[in-house]
């Protein structure tokens, strides 16, 4: 208990799945935790639960594809708190339904970039100063095995993700000398993404939990959770520019979906 005490930290998209995981792990561990999510309802449930274990959090209404709004948000945590000392950048849009790549859109790319891609930059850039002037920081990127396993019909999804693992690295590289080290987790979990393409394949589903070598998902708080922690926490004070992957294994397998699609 207490590895987090007194630490600042930021989780965007923390009103549900992964985010919101992370977040409670977070907070059992005596981080004050913002959560900076797009949901007003969801954003408040999850500060409601962290003040039921026990810790300490605040709603920010953040819309991660909008820079002035990330920017105002990071300068809302270092004016309520005076730090930011983890930041998990995990909000992501919900996509539509898989579309094959020849039938994907510009714009279907762009939002992907957008909200994604430099959202993420964004806030790692508006979380830089304040972690450089306090002598350091923690950031934690999430991306996704569709991009590692190339996962079929999210293209742009997939490209997005695999930007913010270069950008990770890249980060890592350049500021580690500032001691903020910078990683990324590639996770599976029940999310309500996935629960929406158990509808959407549920075959495809299925077969993926199959192939998985533990044989399950993992829980957002308790699997996905406990590694954020562990990179945010002083055990990974020499740990950067790596990617995790907190997927019981399915990355070794090239575990991917392909749900049939009309051509």
């Amino acid at each position: 208990m207490d590895r987090l005490k007194d630490q600042v930290a930021i989780v965007t998209g923390a009103g549900e799945g992964i985010g919101r995981g992370v977040a409670r792990r977070f907070a059992s561990e005596g981080a004050r935790v913002i959560v900076a999510e797009i949901k007003t309802e969801t954003g408040e449930k999850t500060v409601k639960e962290l003040g039921e274990l026990g810790g300490e959090g605040i709603f920010v209404r953040t819309d991660v594809s909008d820079k002035a709004n990330v920017e105002a948000m990071v300068n809302e945590t270092v004016k309520s708190f005076g730090r930011v000392d983890i930041l998990v950048n995990n909000a992501y849009p919900t996509g539509g339904f898989p579309v094959r790549l020849e039938n994907k859109t510009d714009e279907d790319f762009r939002k992907a970039m957008e909200a994604g891609f430099f959202g993420t930059l964004w806030t790692m850039r508006a979380a830089f100063e304040q972690m450089r002037k306090q002598g350091g920081g923690r950031i934690i990127n999430m991306c996704s095995l569709n991009g590692v396993n190339t996962h079929m019909y999210t293209a742009d999804y997939n490209t997005a993700k695999e930007a913010i693992r270069c950008l990770t690295r890249s980060a890592a590289r350049e500021w580690a000398h500032h001691n903020i080290l910078v990683n990324a987790i590639c996770p599976a979990a029940v999310t309500g993404a996935f629960e929406m393409f158990q509808k959407f394949a549920p075959d495809n589903a299925a077969e993926l939990i199959k192939q998985n070598p533990m044989g399950r998902m993992g829980d957002p708080e308790r699997d996905i959770g406990g590694v954020a922690l562990f990179l945010a926490s002083e055990d990974s004070c020499y740990v950067t520019g790596n990617t995790i992957f907190a997927d019981g294994g399915g990355h070794i397998n090239g575990v991917a979906w392909a749900p049939e699609l009309p051509e």
